[in-house]
Formats: structure tokens, C-alpha cells, sequence
């Protein structure tokens, strides 16, 4: 499917139904990535950092099997550090500032440029990281992450009125900052059976070189440990710098979009 029709498409929710059914589909995926074949690279990883940004209302314990997923393929993988994601607090410029100065300082012990991976809201904050770190990103993943949003195209939305006793703002000037795609290689892993977040939401408008979105099956909670998600990020983590490619493979619907 185009951005075009996309775009002529209304965006809505998903669907309770889909919603109501996420926790059935999380617990088989993870159980298909627990007893399902081991994918390998043909070759180690070259050991460079990776963080990983965990969802709202979620931590490092939920992004545990994809960081165990990353150290087993051969790179430093790394929770971001900032325990349970509540979101943005106070000025969200400043909050991003300070988010991207404490990334820059977890990467300082190393001289190869990191991946940052952002799940659901947590890939908001790579995209925003990466564009304030500069040349010490090389990519950056995000999965099931809304970013092209004008308005609360999620079933979570009563979430962040709870832990901030507010909505989430979507000013036009913050929704078109957030659609703009970091100056690296990046790409958007979704699913149109989330439950959670409207697929839509993760596809982006621009044409640009090295950016690309990817279909997979699968749910919102469960895409951490989706083996077709897994597959995704260990073929992304395995390019080097200079060097993207688009993703192509057999399980996955991929539309690259290049200048």
C-alpha cells in the first residue's frame, strides 16, 4: 500500500476486538520464538552498541528477549537506561535533550556509531535521539511506532492521561517534526493486526533514500519477540555502515523508498 492511499485512508483505532485479543497473540508469539528455529547471520555481528528504547508503560524487563536477541547475534545490546517509561515530562524539547545527552553518555565507551531501536513510543524517542546524536547513530529501528500522527490513533492514550493526568498534545508543528525521518538509515517494522497502535501511523510520507517500511504479522505487545520482527533486526544490524540495503525478506512485505 502507497503513503498516497494511505493517506486517503481514514485512520482509526484498532479495533477492540484486536485490542482485546493482544495478551492470546503476544503469548503465542513468544512462544513461536521460543520453540521456533534459531536464525543466525551468516557472519557475527561486528559487536557495535545498540539501545533499546522500551514502549509506554513498560520497561527494560519487556524488552529483555530482543536485547538478548541483539547479544546473541554478536552486539553490545543495551536497555536505555531510564527504568519505566512514563513519557515526555515537562518541556518535551528539553526532556528529549536531556534523553539524547544521557544516550551520548552511555555511548561514550565506544568508538563504533550505535543502532538505537525504539518499540511503540520508545521509538519516538530513537528517532528524536538520533537526530540530535548525529554521526554516533548509524540506524535507527522502530517497532510499531506511531509517528505520523496528527491525532491519539491508539487504544492507550488513557494510559498517558493516568501516569501524566493529561492527553498526549499533538500540536501541528511537534506532528510534523515527528514525521521527519532521522538523517540515517531507518526503519519502520509494523503489523496492520495491532491492536494498539493504527498501522497507518508507522508508514512513512517521505520518499527519502534509506528509509523503509516493513510489514510483519503480529500483535502490538508481542512484537518485541516476533520471530519475523527478530528476523528484520538481525538483518538491519548486520549491514555496515554506508552500505543499506533494503530488506527483503520472505516473510515480510517490504516497500524500500528511495530517492
Amino acid at each position: 500500500m502507497t503513503n498516497t492511499m494511505a493517506a486517503a485512508t481514514r485512520i482509526e483505532r484498532p479495533s477492540l476486538a484486536l485490542l482485546g485479543f493482544e495478551p492470546w497473540r503476544a503469548a503465542y508469539e513468544f512462544a513461536s520464538h521460543k520453540l521456533g528455529r534459531k536464525d543466525r547471520p551468516v557472519a557475527p555481528g561486528d559487536g557495535h552498541p545498540v539501545i533499546i528504547f522500551p514502549g509506554m508503560a513498560s520497561d527494560g524487563t519487556a524488552t529483555a528477549p530482543l536485547r538478548k536477541h541483539c547479544e546473541s547475534l554478536g552486539y553490545k545490546a543495551f536497555d536505555w537506561g531510564r527504568g519505566f517509561n512514563t513519557g515526555p515530562q515537562g518541556d518535551i524539547d528539553e526532556w528529549v535533550a536531556d534523553l539524547a545527552a544521557h544516550t551520548a553518555r552511555m555511548l561514550g565507551p565506544f568508538d563504533q556509531s550505535a543502532t538505537l531501536i525504539g518499540w511503540s513510543l520508545g521509538g519516538l524517542y530513537a528517532r528524536e535521539v538520533a537526530k540530535r546524536l548525529g554521526p554516533k547513530v548509524r540506524q535507527v529501528i522502530t517497532i510499531g511506532t506511531p509517528f505520523n500522527a496528527s491525532a491519539d490513533h491508539t487504544n492507550v492514550g488513557w494510559i498517558f492521561r493516568l501516569l501524566n493526568g493529561a492527553s498526549p498534545k499533538f500540536e501541528p508543528a511537534m506532528s510534523a517534526r515527528l514525521r521527519r525521518a532521522p538523517d540515517v538509515p531507518t526503519t519502520s517494522i509494523y503489523s496492520r493486526s495491532d491492536g494498539v497502535v493504527a498501522w497507518q501511523t508507522c508508514l512513512h510520507d517521505d520518499a527519502s533514500h534509506e528509509v523503509q517500511d516493513v510489514e510483519v504479522r503480529g500483535s502490538h505487545i508481542g512484537l518485541g519477540w516476533n520471530p519475523a520482527v527478530l528476523r528484520v533486526v538481525a538483518d538491519r544490524l548486520a549491514q555496515r555502515p554506508g552500505h543499506w540495503r533494503p530488506y527483503v525478506g520472505a516473510s515480510a512485505a517490504a516497500s524500500a523508498r528511495q530517492a
